[in-house]
Parts: C-alpha cells; structure tokens; sequence
C-alpha cells in the first residue's frame, strides 16, 4: 500500500478549507484517509497553515509521499 500526504477539500461550495490527511494513493481524493495530520485555509489573510509536524515526521518517516500541493505546505513550515 503506497500512502501519500495530500490535501482532502472540506467546506462549502466557493469557500475551500482542506484537510492534509495521509491517504491510500488509490482512495479518492475526498474518500477514506488513515489519518489527518494538518489543515490549511487559504481564504483566510495570511493562509492558514496547521500542522501536527510529529504525525507528519513519522509518515514521511514510513516512506509517505507528500503530494505537490503538501509538499509546498511542508516547504513553508520548514518540515522538507
């Protein structure tokens, strides 16, 4: 099973709040996840970013892949 970080989208429609969750990469984007790890909100000014850096230490530890968009989330909280 591969596992991935990547953003899932919650909220309403035209006001976007994602989840970063750790993810089977075969599950669907808002679909089962195995854990959250973070949050992002980027309507509000500064984005939000919120991260539980130890759950995501230990995935990325187990050989998760962060997505794209994570990985630019993990860059600005200085965790890659």
């Amino acid at each position: 099973m591969a596992v991935k970080l990547r953003l899932t989208r919650v909220g309403s429609k035209k006001n976007p709040i994602y989840r970063v969750v750790a993810a089977d990469e075969r599950a669907p984007r808002d679909g089962r996840f195995i854990e959250i790890v973070g949050r992002y909100n980027p309507q509000s000014n500064p984005s939000l970013i919120e991260l539980d850096e130890e759950k995501v230490r230990t995935w990325l530890e187990k050989g998760a892949q962060p997505t794209q968009a994570v990985a630019r989330l993990l860059k600005a909280k200085n965790l890659a």
